[in-house]
């Protein structure tokens, strides 16, 4: 299986993970994800992923400036409920790479490592997503904008044509590779823009 070439460029994700070095997992407890990981746990590359990456991403680097970011160590807090829109892939996205994870996660060692009831859907009062930093208290919301990365308007004739099963083999390319390059254009060249990546600490 081969991935577009510009998962390659997206920034990878390193993190400290006390349970993987306790358990003999890594070495020294440093794990690093990759885009291409998140779109294994998906099954698929989309806006809403890269969304999850880009907010996931944001976050680590606001609530550990100086540090490499405690995978197991964040709350995480959804104003959706799980099984709403895109809300529960957002979910899969944020607890691969943060530890985050329901009341069906990992429940820990002698009161450590815990990583259930660390993810909540269902908050009514966030916008984007808000993430906790439980050692200190910090708090960011990360809301995802993608109006100002539009897809381009052949996208809309072209899926409709997929979705009927009239398109042919090249349609169906032409289709993807559309997609997935409003999908780089999110993840390679608005990454750090703040009108789509919008950050706001909470006191």
């Amino acid at each position: 299986m081969s991935f577009p070439d510009f998962f390659a460029e997206v920034p990878a994700l390193k993190l400290h993970d006390g349970l993987a070095q306790l358990l003999g997992a890594s070495d020294d407890g440093v794990i690093e994800y990759h885009y291409a990981d998140a779109v294994r746990l998906a099954g698929h590359s989309c806006p809403t992923v890269a969304g999850g990456w880009l907010s996931a991403r944001a976050a680590l680097r606001h609530l550990y400036p100086d540090s490499l970011p405690e995978r197991g160590g964040i709350s995480v807090y959804l104003n959706d409920a799980e099984d709403a829109g895109v809300t529960g892939v957002i979910g899969q996205v944020l607890t691969l790479v943060t530890g985050a994870a329901a009341a069906n996660g990992f429940h820990g060692l002698g009161g450590r490592h815990a990583r259930s009831d660390l993810l909540h859907y269902a908050q009514g009062d966030v916008t984007g997503v808000r993430y906790r930093r439980n050692d200190t208290g910090d708090e960011v919301e990360v809301d995802i904008d993608t109006s100002s990365v539009p897809a381009d308007p052949m996208q809309g004739l072209l899926i409709r044509l997929v979705l009927t099963g009239q398109a042919d083999d090249m349609q169906r390319r032409e289709f993807g590779r559309l997609w997935q390059d409003r999908v780089r254009r999110m993840l390679v060249e608005h990454a750090d823009d703040p009108t789509v990546v919008r950050i706001r600490a909470l006191a």
